[in-house]
Protein backbone atom coordinates (compact mmCIF):
# COMPACT_ATOMS: atom_id res chain seq x y z
CA UNK A 1 0.00 0.00 0.00
CA UNK A 2 1.04 3.11 -0.61
CA UNK A 3 1.85 6.03 1.79
CA UNK A 4 0.24 9.06 1.47
CA UNK A 5 -0.04 11.80 4.39
CA UNK A 6 -0.86 15.17 2.42
CA UNK A 7 -3.55 15.91 0.60
CA UNK A 8 -5.57 18.59 -1.13
CA UNK A 9 -9.01 18.52 -1.56
CA UNK A 10 -12.24 20.84 -2.31
CA UNK A 11 -15.79 20.52 -0.26
CA UNK A 12 -18.65 21.97 -1.32
CA UNK A 13 -22.01 21.64 1.36
CA UNK A 14 -25.50 21.92 -0.25
CA UNK A 15 -27.54 24.47 -1.57
CA UNK A 16 -30.79 25.26 0.57
CA UNK A 17 -34.34 24.94 -1.30
CA UNK A 18 -35.74 27.95 -2.79
CA UNK A 19 -38.92 29.15 -0.83
CA UNK A 20 -42.42 28.95 -2.79
CA UNK A 21 -44.89 31.03 -3.67
CA UNK A 22 -48.47 29.49 -3.24
CA UNK A 23 -51.99 30.15 -2.95
CA UNK A 24 -54.39 27.73 -1.25
CA UNK A 25 -57.43 27.12 -3.92
CA UNK A 26 -59.43 24.80 -1.76
CA UNK A 27 -63.60 24.59 -2.48
CA UNK A 28 -64.41 25.54 0.70
CA UNK A 29 -61.61 27.96 2.53
CA UNK A 30 -62.75 31.30 1.06
CA UNK A 31 -59.50 33.09 0.55
CA UNK A 32 -57.18 30.69 1.14
CA UNK A 33 -54.01 32.49 1.17
CA UNK A 34 -50.90 32.02 0.79
CA UNK A 35 -49.70 28.25 1.31
CA UNK A 36 -45.74 28.48 -0.17
CA UNK A 37 -43.43 26.11 2.40
CA UNK A 38 -39.71 26.94 3.07
CA UNK A 39 -36.94 25.23 1.06
CA UNK A 40 -35.18 22.33 2.51
CA UNK A 41 -31.60 22.55 4.22
CA UNK A 42 -28.93 22.17 2.24
CA UNK A 43 -26.54 18.55 3.18
CA UNK A 44 -22.96 19.55 5.12
CA UNK A 45 -20.08 17.91 4.78
CA UNK A 46 -18.74 16.30 7.56
CA UNK A 47 -15.26 14.50 8.47
CA UNK A 48 -14.72 11.17 10.71
CA UNK A 49 -11.67 9.60 11.96
CA UNK A 50 -11.77 5.74 11.68
CA UNK A 51 -9.03 3.43 12.32
CA UNK A 52 -9.47 1.16 9.20
CA UNK A 53 -7.35 3.97 7.48
CA UNK A 54 -3.75 4.49 7.62
CA UNK A 55 -3.08 6.66 4.87
CA UNK A 56 -4.38 9.88 2.98
CA UNK A 57 -4.14 7.21 -0.36
CA UNK A 58 -7.80 7.51 -1.26
CA UNK A 59 -7.62 11.40 -1.83
CA UNK A 60 -4.94 11.14 -4.83
CA UNK A 61 -7.88 10.04 -6.79
CA UNK A 62 -11.27 11.80 -5.64
CA UNK A 63 -10.63 15.39 -4.70
CA UNK A 64 -13.77 17.28 -4.74
CA UNK A 65 -16.88 16.12 -2.15
CA UNK A 66 -20.21 17.90 -2.55
CA UNK A 67 -23.06 17.41 -0.32
CA UNK A 68 -26.53 17.19 -1.97
CA UNK A 69 -28.78 20.22 -2.22
CA UNK A 70 -32.29 20.79 -0.40
CA UNK A 71 -35.33 20.91 -1.91
CA UNK A 72 -37.76 23.59 -2.93
CA UNK A 73 -40.38 24.16 -0.88
CA UNK A 74 -44.07 22.65 -1.67
CA UNK A 75 -47.58 23.55 -1.62
CA UNK A 76 -50.13 23.26 1.32
CA UNK A 77 -46.94 24.74 3.85
CA UNK A 78 -45.13 21.68 2.98
CA UNK A 79 -41.05 22.66 3.79
CA UNK A 80 -38.83 20.82 1.12
CA UNK A 81 -36.55 17.90 2.06
CA UNK A 82 -33.36 18.54 3.69
CA UNK A 83 -30.44 17.28 1.19
CA UNK A 84 -28.04 14.61 2.27
CA UNK A 85 -25.09 15.50 4.28
CA UNK A 86 -22.03 13.97 3.00
CA UNK A 87 -19.17 11.94 5.25
CA UNK A 88 -15.56 11.54 4.56
CA UNK A 89 -13.78 8.85 6.18
CA UNK A 90 -10.29 9.50 7.49
CA UNK A 91 -7.65 7.99 9.33
CA UNK A 92 -7.15 8.69 13.14
CA UNK A 93 -4.49 11.12 13.53
CA UNK A 94 -5.15 13.54 10.23
CA UNK A 95 -5.28 17.63 10.70
CA UNK A 96 -7.39 19.24 8.78
CA UNK A 97 -6.16 22.95 7.29
CA UNK A 98 -7.90 25.86 5.17
CA UNK A 99 -5.61 25.90 2.81
CA UNK A 100 -6.11 29.29 2.22
CA UNK A 101 -5.50 30.64 5.48
CA UNK A 102 -3.91 27.54 6.68
CA UNK A 103 -5.93 27.83 10.10
CA UNK A 104 -6.15 24.29 11.78
CA UNK A 105 -9.90 23.77 11.38
CA UNK A 106 -9.87 20.16 13.35
CA UNK A 107 -7.61 17.85 14.52
CA UNK A 108 -9.48 13.93 14.26
CA UNK A 109 -7.42 11.80 16.61
CA UNK A 110 -10.11 9.17 18.17
CA UNK A 111 -12.02 6.96 16.40
CA UNK A 112 -15.40 8.57 15.55
CA UNK A 113 -14.67 12.03 16.12
CA UNK A 114 -16.47 14.06 13.76
CA UNK A 115 -16.23 17.79 12.62
CA UNK A 116 -18.24 19.28 10.22
CA UNK A 117 -16.04 21.24 7.35
CA UNK A 118 -18.69 22.78 5.74
CA UNK A 119 -22.39 23.61 6.52
CA UNK A 120 -24.77 23.66 4.08
CA UNK A 121 -27.45 26.24 3.53
CA UNK A 122 -30.46 27.34 5.01
CA UNK A 123 -33.40 27.24 2.83
CA UNK A 124 -35.06 29.81 1.68
CA UNK A 125 -38.46 31.20 3.12
CA UNK A 126 -42.21 30.32 1.30
CA UNK A 127 -44.48 33.25 0.47
CA UNK A 128 -46.39 31.50 4.40
CA UNK A 129 -43.68 33.46 5.71
CA UNK A 130 -44.43 37.23 4.20
CA UNK A 131 -48.31 37.20 5.45
CA UNK A 132 -48.80 40.45 7.55
CA UNK A 133 -52.39 42.11 8.33
CA UNK A 134 -50.99 44.80 5.16
CA UNK A 135 -49.97 41.71 2.85
CA UNK A 136 -52.20 39.33 2.50
CA UNK A 137 -51.23 38.01 -0.34
CA UNK A 138 -47.25 37.93 -0.22
CA UNK A 139 -46.36 36.77 -4.29
CA UNK A 140 -42.50 36.25 -3.19
CA UNK A 141 -40.30 34.18 -1.94
CA UNK A 142 -36.85 33.44 -0.69
CA UNK A 143 -34.20 31.74 -2.57
CA UNK A 144 -32.15 28.99 -0.61
CA UNK A 145 -28.40 29.92 0.25
CA UNK A 146 -25.48 28.91 -0.72
CA UNK A 147 -23.85 26.30 1.35
CA UNK A 148 -20.58 26.76 2.25
CA UNK A 149 -17.55 25.75 -0.39
CA UNK A 150 -14.10 25.27 1.32
CA UNK A 151 -10.58 24.15 -0.19
CA UNK A 152 -8.64 22.01 2.98
CA UNK A 153 -5.48 20.57 3.34
CA UNK A 154 -5.05 17.01 5.17
CA UNK A 155 -1.86 15.91 6.88
CA UNK A 156 -1.47 12.57 8.55
CA UNK A 157 0.07 12.62 11.65
CA UNK A 158 0.84 9.05 12.53
CA UNK A 159 -0.12 8.38 16.13
CA UNK A 160 2.21 6.65 18.45
CA UNK A 161 3.99 6.36 21.45
CA UNK A 162 7.30 5.94 20.60
CA UNK A 163 8.92 7.65 17.89
CA UNK A 164 12.98 5.55 16.86
CA UNK A 165 15.05 8.19 15.31
CA UNK A 166 18.70 8.77 13.68
CA UNK A 167 20.66 8.97 10.65
CA UNK A 168 20.10 7.23 7.95
CA UNK A 169 21.37 3.17 8.33
CA UNK A 170 21.34 3.91 12.11
CA UNK A 171 19.36 0.52 12.24
CA UNK A 172 15.93 1.97 13.06
CA UNK A 173 13.80 -0.99 10.36
CA UNK A 174 15.60 -3.58 11.81
CA UNK A 175 15.14 -2.52 15.60
CA UNK A 176 11.60 -2.27 14.67
CA UNK A 177 11.18 -5.70 12.97
CA UNK A 178 13.11 -7.12 15.95
CA UNK A 179 10.66 -6.01 18.71
CA UNK A 180 7.24 -5.94 16.70
CA UNK A 181 5.75 -7.85 13.53
CA UNK A 182 6.42 -4.96 11.78
CA UNK A 183 8.33 -6.18 7.97
CA UNK A 184 10.40 -2.57 6.63
CA UNK A 185 12.44 -3.03 3.83
CA UNK A 186 16.38 -3.73 5.20
CA UNK A 187 19.17 -2.85 3.30
CA UNK A 188 22.99 -1.79 3.67
CA UNK A 189 22.50 1.08 1.84
CA UNK A 190 21.16 4.80 3.56
CA UNK A 191 17.13 5.81 2.85
CA UNK A 192 15.97 2.48 2.55
CA UNK A 193 12.97 3.48 4.47
CA UNK A 194 11.17 6.01 2.38
CA UNK A 195 7.72 5.97 4.20
CA UNK A 196 7.57 5.64 8.17
CA UNK A 197 7.19 2.30 9.63
CA UNK A 198 4.52 1.67 12.47
CA UNK A 199 5.16 -1.79 14.77
CA UNK A 200 2.74 -2.80 17.56
CA UNK A 201 5.41 -3.84 20.65
CA UNK A 202 3.72 -5.88 23.16
CA UNK A 203 3.95 -4.68 26.85
CA UNK A 204 4.84 -6.83 29.62
CA UNK A 205 0.93 -6.29 30.90
CA UNK A 206 -0.04 -7.95 27.79
CA UNK A 207 -1.32 -4.58 26.21
CA UNK A 208 0.52 -3.13 23.14
CA UNK A 209 2.18 0.01 22.46
CA UNK A 210 2.96 1.80 18.70
CA UNK A 211 6.01 2.17 17.59
CA UNK A 212 6.92 4.58 14.69
CA UNK A 213 10.39 4.12 12.61
CA UNK A 214 11.04 7.62 10.87
CA UNK A 215 12.93 7.79 7.66
CA UNK A 216 16.35 8.94 7.78
CA UNK A 217 16.79 12.67 8.99
CA UNK A 218 19.92 14.15 7.72
CA UNK A 219 21.54 17.49 8.59
CA UNK A 220 19.11 20.13 6.89
CA UNK A 221 15.87 17.99 6.95
CA UNK A 222 14.39 20.88 8.78
CA UNK A 223 14.77 23.10 5.59
CA UNK A 224 13.40 20.03 3.52
CA UNK A 225 16.94 18.31 2.83
CA UNK A 226 16.47 14.22 2.46
CA UNK A 227 13.55 12.79 3.54
CA UNK A 228 13.35 14.21 6.98
CA UNK A 229 11.29 17.30 6.41
CA UNK A 230 8.62 15.46 5.06
CA UNK A 231 8.17 13.02 8.06
CA UNK A 232 9.68 15.15 10.76
CA UNK A 233 5.89 15.73 11.28
CA UNK A 234 5.08 12.29 12.55
CA UNK A 235 7.43 12.88 15.52
CA UNK A 236 5.16 15.81 16.99
CA UNK A 237 2.88 13.01 18.46
CA UNK A 238 4.68 10.66 19.92
CA UNK A 239 5.26 10.98 23.56
CA UNK A 240 9.02 9.39 23.77
CA UNK A 241 11.74 9.20 21.03
CA UNK A 242 13.93 6.50 21.27
CA UNK A 243 17.33 7.71 19.27
CA UNK A 244 19.86 4.93 17.60
CA UNK A 245 23.07 6.40 16.84
CA UNK A 246 25.23 3.87 14.89
CA UNK A 247 28.53 3.00 16.75
CA UNK A 248 30.38 2.22 13.54
CA UNK A 249 30.13 5.12 12.19
CA UNK A 250 33.30 7.64 11.56
CA UNK A 251 31.36 9.78 14.25
CA UNK A 252 29.06 8.72 16.38
CA UNK A 253 28.55 11.69 18.39
CA UNK A 254 28.59 14.22 15.53
CA UNK A 255 25.63 12.55 14.60
CA UNK A 256 23.77 12.59 17.75
CA UNK A 257 24.29 16.34 17.87
CA UNK A 258 23.01 16.53 14.15
CA UNK A 259 19.69 15.19 15.61
CA UNK A 260 19.52 17.24 18.02
CA UNK A 261 20.17 20.43 15.96
CA UNK A 262 17.50 19.32 13.54
CA UNK A 263 14.57 18.96 16.02
CA UNK A 264 15.98 22.08 17.29
CA UNK A 265 15.14 23.59 14.28
CA UNK A 266 11.86 22.25 13.43
CA UNK A 267 10.82 23.30 16.86
CA UNK A 268 7.16 22.55 17.87
CA UNK A 269 8.55 20.92 21.14
CA UNK A 270 10.23 17.97 19.54
CA UNK A 271 13.62 18.62 20.88
CA UNK A 272 11.99 18.73 24.89
CA UNK A 273 10.43 15.21 24.04
CA UNK A 274 12.27 12.56 26.40
CA UNK A 275 14.62 10.54 25.04
CA UNK A 276 16.37 7.43 25.32
CA UNK A 277 19.68 6.92 23.78
CA UNK A 278 21.08 4.35 22.32
CA UNK A 279 24.58 3.18 20.08
CA UNK A 280 23.27 0.19 17.91
CA UNK A 281 25.39 -1.96 16.35
CA UNK A 282 27.56 -2.82 19.49
CA UNK A 283 28.15 -6.71 17.85
CA UNK A 284 30.75 -5.10 15.51
CA UNK A 285 32.97 -3.79 18.07
CA UNK A 286 35.15 -4.45 21.28
CA UNK A 287 32.87 -3.55 23.68
CA UNK A 288 36.09 -3.53 26.20
CA UNK A 289 37.77 -1.27 24.26
CA UNK A 290 38.77 2.21 25.35
CA UNK A 291 37.26 4.03 22.55
CA UNK A 292 33.79 2.61 22.94
CA UNK A 293 34.38 3.79 27.01
CA UNK A 294 35.23 7.34 25.61
CA UNK A 295 32.49 7.69 23.53
CA UNK A 296 30.16 6.66 26.05
CA UNK A 297 31.20 8.80 28.35
CA UNK A 298 31.11 12.11 25.90
CA UNK A 299 27.55 11.04 25.07
CA UNK A 300 26.58 11.17 28.51
CA UNK A 301 28.28 14.46 29.27
CA UNK A 302 26.40 16.36 26.17
CA UNK A 303 23.17 14.62 26.93
CA UNK A 304 23.15 14.28 30.13
CA UNK A 305 21.58 11.10 29.70
CA UNK A 306 22.02 7.52 29.93
CA UNK A 307 23.44 5.60 27.67
CA UNK A 308 22.57 2.18 26.69
CA UNK A 309 23.93 -0.47 23.96
CA UNK A 310 22.18 -2.62 22.05
CA UNK A 311 22.12 -4.71 18.28
CA UNK A 312 18.88 -5.10 16.57
CA UNK A 313 20.33 -7.67 14.63
CA UNK A 314 21.72 -9.89 17.11
CA UNK A 315 18.74 -8.84 20.05
CA UNK A 316 21.96 -7.48 22.23
CA UNK A 317 20.57 -5.43 24.91
CA UNK A 318 17.01 -4.91 23.74
CA UNK A 319 15.72 -6.20 27.30
CA UNK A 320 16.79 -3.61 29.25
CA UNK A 321 16.15 -1.11 26.28
CA UNK A 322 12.55 -2.10 26.64
CA UNK A 323 12.60 -2.00 30.69
CA UNK A 324 13.59 1.41 29.95
CA UNK A 325 10.88 2.58 27.58
CA UNK A 326 8.50 1.06 29.75
CA UNK A 327 9.38 2.42 32.38
CA UNK A 328 9.64 6.04 30.92
CA UNK A 329 6.28 5.98 29.68
CA UNK A 330 4.88 4.32 33.51
CA UNK A 331 6.92 7.74 34.41
CA UNK A 332 5.17 9.70 31.75
CA UNK A 333 1.93 8.36 32.92
CA UNK A 334 2.15 8.93 36.56
CA UNK A 335 3.25 12.32 35.75
CA UNK A 336 0.03 13.02 33.99
CA UNK A 337 -1.84 11.39 35.87
CA UNK A 338 -1.03 13.68 39.13
CA UNK A 339 -1.04 17.36 37.08
CA UNK A 340 -4.57 17.42 36.99
CA UNK A 341 -4.92 16.90 40.72
CA UNK A 342 -2.06 19.42 41.19
CA UNK A 343 -3.86 21.73 39.03
CA UNK A 344 -7.03 21.29 41.04
CA UNK A 345 -5.48 21.62 44.40
CA UNK A 346 -4.53 25.27 43.28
Amino acid sequence: MQFIDRADIQVAAGKGGDGMVAFRREKYVPAGGPSGGTGGRGGSVFMVAVESLQTLLDFQYNRIFKAEDGKRGAPKNMTGASGEDRTIEVPCGTVVYDAETQAILADLVTPGQTFCVAQGGKGGLGNKCFLTNSNRAPDYAMPGKEGEHKFLRLELKLLAEVGILGLPNAGKSTLISALSAARPKIADYPFTTLVPNLGVVKKPTGDGTVFADIPGLIEGAHEGAGLGYEFLRHIERTRLLLHLIDVTDEDPIANYVTIQEELKAYRRGLADKPQILAFNKVDAIDLESEEIGNLISRLKEISGAPVLLISAVSRVGLDELMQQVWQKLDEMNEKEAAEPEAVASV
